[in-house]
């Protein structure tokens, strides 16, 4: 990908492997302390950050099962969990954990069924969720299943075939490639998805490292950006189960968006929801294009990207203000 995105300009290779350099050594901060555990459902936990307050549901926020749940607790000052918390509500992380060998057959409905949907349970009443990205798909199918408080959903696919034609295609090779290696570990590599990542926007990964090379050693920056690429590049892998049903089930047939995922018995439809929902769409967004968005009624635009939205300088003003003054909403008497 290096060579073929800077082979008409030598500079920018250099830039980027001088960035890359830097990246690889530049000093690590230590990770946000975790969260007491409330609970857990085999491998994934359920952190909690804030007190149960009387009057205000639960926030359960549901990460990606790709890439660590840590993007929603980077750090003190980008922090969706902690500023949540500071505002009055019991917010709930979900940790996916490390899958084992018991998790292999785990599709992405089993990963509903028989992991999210036994944690919402817990709760005395039901809570808000939170879904962001894959997590947030996840979470509209936990909310086809069971009652909820309210669902938002942030940058979360549901039409995949909107990801267009080459970019599907791009994805079906490579799951091609990797379908055997997954079948003998019973698992999907994150560096395989990462990889994947990496097409959708090459250029933009090109340049974000020759940019790198040129900020101050240990500066705010530079720790930011090191921070959110640690971030990027790690997470455990995916159940074999769950990356077949992601490559086959969503992005090739599109089982959402055409209105043939179930659970149970019961047919996902987001129009159909018992709850009230939103969904923060972001418009700068390669990992995620708008165009895949669910379509709910009620969908919020986002001028930042996939990452960004959560975590960038104005992520604060473009999503988490939005989204707190939506829950808040929800508890005034109607």
């Amino acid at each position: 990908m290096l060579r073929s995105e800077t082979a008409a300009s030598a500079a920018t290779r250099t830039a980027a492997l001088a960035g890359l350099r830097a990246f690889q050594s530049a000093p690590r901060a230590a990770p946000m302390p975790a969260r007491p555990m409330l609970d857990a459902m085999g491998r994934v936990t359920l952190r909690s950050y804030g007190e149960p307050s009387a009057g205000k549901p639960a926030i359960v926020v549901v990460p990606s099962l790709i890439n660590p749940a840590a993007i929603l607790d980077l750090s003190e000052r980008t922090s969706l969990m902690r500023w949540l918390a500071d505002r009055g509500w019991q917010a709930c992380l979900v940790d996916w954990g490390n899958p084992g060998d018991a998790d292999s057959h785990l599709d992405l409905t089993a990963h509903v069924e028989q992991l999210l949907v036994p944690l919402l349970r817990r709760f005395a009443t039901p809570p808000v969720v939170v879904g962001y990205c894959l997590g947030g798909t996840l979470a509209m199918a936990a909310a086809a299943a069971m009652p909820l408080a309210g669902l938002a959903t942030i940058a979360a696919p549901w039409h995949f075939a909107g990801y267009g034609d080459p970019a599907r295609a791009d994805m079906a090779r490579l799951w091609r490639a990797a379908k055997p290696f997954a079948k003998a570990l019973d698992l999907l590599p994150m560096e395989v998805l990462q990889s994947g990542f990496w097409r959708l926007a090459p250029a933009q990964t090109i340049a974000k490292y020759a940019a790198f090379a040129d900020l101050v050693p240990d500066s705010d920056e530079a720790r930011a950006f090191v921070r959110l690429e640690d971030w990027a590049n790690g997470g455990a892998p995916l159940p074999r189960a769950a990356a077949a049903a992601l490559f086959e089930d969503m992005i090739a047939a599109d089982l959402p968006g055409r209105g043939l995922w179930r659970i149970g018995n019961r047919r996902i439809d987001p129009a159909a929801l018992s709850c009230p929902a939103v969904e923060f769409v972001s418009r700068n967004d390669a990992i995620v294009p708008a165009a895949t968005a669910a379509g709910l009624c009620d969908r919020r635009d986002v001028a930042a990207g996939h990452v960004g939205m959560i975590v960038g300088s104005k992520a604060r003003d473009q999503l988490w203000e939005p989204l707190a003054n939506w829950i808040g909403a929800l508890e005034a008497p109607t």
